[in-house]
């Protein structure tokens, strides 16, 4: 998962065979990784249409209307962190392509953002002069929607640098990898690593275009507010609870949460506004800004996964399929945010000392 790492409009929702008569046969209510999948790939095709037809409203970052993306963001999360996943990479697709001129997409398309550079194989761009043609090969982790996306923006080395790419998801040429996710957490936004071999792919942007512009920075907010949108989600169980019965403990951690996410919110607007205000970076301060909403978020998320639970116990996460699924989401989309690595590099622009 990249970014990458955006009050919301209303959202679009194996195990082993066992003899008969074994404790362990799987129930209606058990997981099932499969189905989550095509349950999620269900209602992000939902989510897409509903974006081409104007029922779901995400505008461009920098367009006088980012606190109205954001909140689309943190809304579709809130719901369905798994969907906003898929969601929020096919937003920030499109406003990659509007940014670097790339290709419009056409009706019905579903894209997926997989930028992802952990050490490994990853994928190799080789260029044919005689046909001026591209092709991809090789793996990409974390590639969100790897089975209901259409296309994907992918990052991938060249001769020069590291460059994007549009891709059609062509299975002769593309496969995700079976076995490769094997997290509950997220297991609905279908992110394993996917195989290219000869894929044809057009350059988007020129090299370090992608991490260049300033809509990198941007996309990043907005990855913040998905997860602060999951963490409202998780704080349901705890509201819940207090509305059932009046504990002077329960309304502690009430309390605490509250403030967590009121405050997150207010930076999330200010950020948009700051965004709007300066789209095109000039300022210089849109990578300082998004390390710090990340972190400021990511430590939201983190207290109210603690404080939900301390609240609550085990009941809800045993006996609670939603509530469970929240925490097991939240808890590994969170971690995009790169803890002491990214305030390590929040530290260094404050000092003045970061690479532009």
């Amino acid at each position: 998962m990249n970014h990458r790492s955006p009050p919301a409009p209303e959202p679009p929702d194996g195990g082993a065979v066992l003899p008969p008569g074994d404790a362990g046969v799987a129930q209606p209510g058990d997981f099932d990784a499969a189905s989550a999948r095509a349950g999620t790939a269900a209602r992000f095709a939902v989510a897409v249409r509903q974006i081409e037809e104007g029922g779901l409203r995400f505008p461009l970052p920098g367009g006088g209307a980012t606190g109205l993306r954001f909140a689309g963001l943190r809304g579709v999360a809130e719901e369905d962190l798994a969907v906003a996943r898929l969601v929020e990479g096919h937003t920030d697709a499109l406003a990659i392509l509007a940014e670097l001129d790339g290709p419009p997409p056409a009706p019905g398309q579903r894209w997926g953002v997989w930028a992802a550079e952990p050490p490994g194989e990853g994928v190799r761009a080789t260029h044919d002069p005689t046909a001026d043609a591209w092709t991809l090969s090789g793996l990409k982790q974390y590639a969100s929607g790897a089975h209901s996306c259409t296309h994907a923006l992918v990052t991938a080395r060249t001769e020069d640098g590291q460059r994007l790419f549009a891709v059609r998801l062509d299975p002769a040429a593309y496969e995700p990898v079976p076995g490769t996710w094997p997290a509950l957490g997220m297991a609905g936004s279908d992110t394993p690593d996917v195989r290219f071999d000869g894929a044809p792919a057009l350059p988007v942007g020129e090299i370090d275009a992608y991490v260049r512009r300033p809509g990198f920075a941007h996309g990043g907010v907005g990855v913040a507010a998905c997860w602060l949108g999951g963490a409202h989600a998780v704080a349901g169980a705890l509201r819940r609870a207090a509305a059932r019965r009046a504990s002077p403990f329960t309304d502690a951690h009430l309390g605490a949460v509250d403030i967590e996410l009121y405050a997150a919110g207010l930076v999330m607007e200010r950020a948009a506004a700051e965004i709007d205000a300066d789209p095109q970076d000039t300022g210089g301060g849109a990578a300082q800004r998004a390390l710090r909403v990340r972190a400021l978020v990511a430590a939201c998320c983190e207290r109210v996964l603690t404080h939900v639970g301390r609240a609550t116990g085990a009941g809800p996460l045993c006996h609670d399929p939603r509530h469970a699924r929240a925490v097991a989401d939240l808890t590994v989309y969170v971690r995009q945010h790169h803890a002491e690595r990214d305030l390590a590099a929040l530290g260094a622009h404050v000092a003045g000392r970061a690479e532009t």
